[in-house]
């Protein structure tokens, strides 16, 4: 399944500026962060926004009574490798012809090795975890405080547990920095004593009264030259709550995967990895449902899917024109319509969501089954 979804990716890939967006979610673990989690790569357009597929996924079996060991453990040993080895899967997207590839990461991806040892063929992103030694004596955040401010620039800042979606502006800082290796780090095995990263500051200008305000501390390996670069990476890094779409696509606002319930020793890992697989269609199709990219059916649907859509677009067509199908036939827009309908959407009210478009996609291949078998 994994490869089956990493060959339909790197297809899209050739000639684009890629990022490969990273993160971990939990699907059953405990208070003390003991149990079973998922760490996907995601391949999203720079530029358009566009998620083109999967690139990888890792799980994370995490045993009790580890932490204390942790800082004796080699890095190659350690949970923490799954962001080195993140990247090093998303560095093959090149040889499929990608133009640039950069690595988008929450602040758990800083971590030093990682910019260290990253593919040569990839660029990297992450959000600045801690205050880091600078190789001149000072630190980070300090450092940065002495930078003046290079313009302005206003995003819009997505809902998120405890606050609504609004749109700030931002003070924009950047420069160049050489990070100093952490004292516990050992000099051996080619860990450098220093690497040159760029910082890019954005912090929010007059938050609404009782909101905390936005800041983002940005660490890229990009060259960062001017005002426009520098809200070319917070852009870039705003995409990355493309794959806490994902996540919530694959949890309560789609397949309830926290709820599945398996016997000991089954094939939990198989079951994740295809609903993680079928929530990335059901995010292309969302994005597509008003055809604005222009996408085809075969970015995301194999060629013998496009015979059976048509004839189930025949069979939910009315006589009204808000009950035909608006969109060329083998395009993404044309499925996303089908699949909507399919899953309850009446064509006059709303916009499909995850869960209309989860129901249409089960129903469909129910019915392809179901034509599959009268054939035989």
């Amino acid at each position: 399944m994994m490869s089956a979804a990493r060959e339909r990716t790197c297809v899209q890939v050739a000639g684009r500026h890629v990022l490969a967006i990273q993160d971990t979610s939990a699907l059953r673990v405990d208070e003390k962060g003991v149990g079973l989690s998922l760490h996907p790569v995601i391949a999203v357009d720079a530029h358009a926004g566009t998620v083109l597929g999967l690139v990888d996924n890792f799980f994370l079996k995490r045993q009790g009574g580890e932490r204390e060991k942790r800082r004796q453990r080699a890095f190659e040993e350690k949970d923490s490798r799954r962001w080195l080895s993140g990247a090093e899967s998303a560095s093959a997207l090149a040889d499929a012809g990608a133009a640039c590839i950069t690595i988008i990461e929450d602040r758990e991806g800083d971590i030093y090795e990682c910019f260290a040892f990253k593919p040569t063929n990839v660029e990297k992103l992450v959000r600045a975890a801690q205050d880091r030694s600078l190789a001149e004596g000072t630190s980070l955040f300090s450092k940065a405080e002495t930078w003046d401010e290079a313009g302005h620039m206003t995003v819009e800042l997505p809902a998120a547990p405890g606050r609504k979606a609004r749109q700030v502006e931002l003070s924009v800082r950047f420069g160049k920095v050489e990070i100093k290796r952490p004292k516990h780090r050992a000099a051996s095995g080619g860990l450098p004593a220093t690497i040159s990263v760029t910082l890019v500051i954005g912090r929010e200008i007059n938050p609404p009264q009782g909101e905390e305000p936005a800041l983002w501390f940005l660490l890229t390996t990009h060259q960062v030259n001017d005002i426009a670069d520098a809200r070319r990476i917070i852009g870039f890094y705003r995409l990355r709550w493309t794959i806490e779409q994902l996540f919530r696509t694959m949890k309560t606002k789609g397949f309830d995967i926290e709820a599945l319930r398996q016997e000991p020793d089954g094939p939990l890992e198989k079951l994740v990895t295809a609903i993680l697989i079928a929530a990335i269609k059901v995010m292309q199709l969302v994005a597509e449902r008003e055809g604005k990219a222009k996408r085809p059916l075969s970015d995301v649907f194999d060629p013998d899917d496009q015979p059976a859509l048509e004839r189930v677009c025949q069979s939910l067509e009315g006589k009204t024109a808000k009950q035909k199908n608006p969109h060329p036939k083998g395009s993404l827009a044309h499925a996303a319509w089908v699949f909507a309908r399919l899953g309850g959407w009446t064509g006059y009210y709303g916009k499909p969501g995850p869960i209309v478009m989860i129901r249409g996609l089960t129903q469909f291949h129910a019915i392809k089954h179901g034509w599959s078998l009268r054939n035989v």
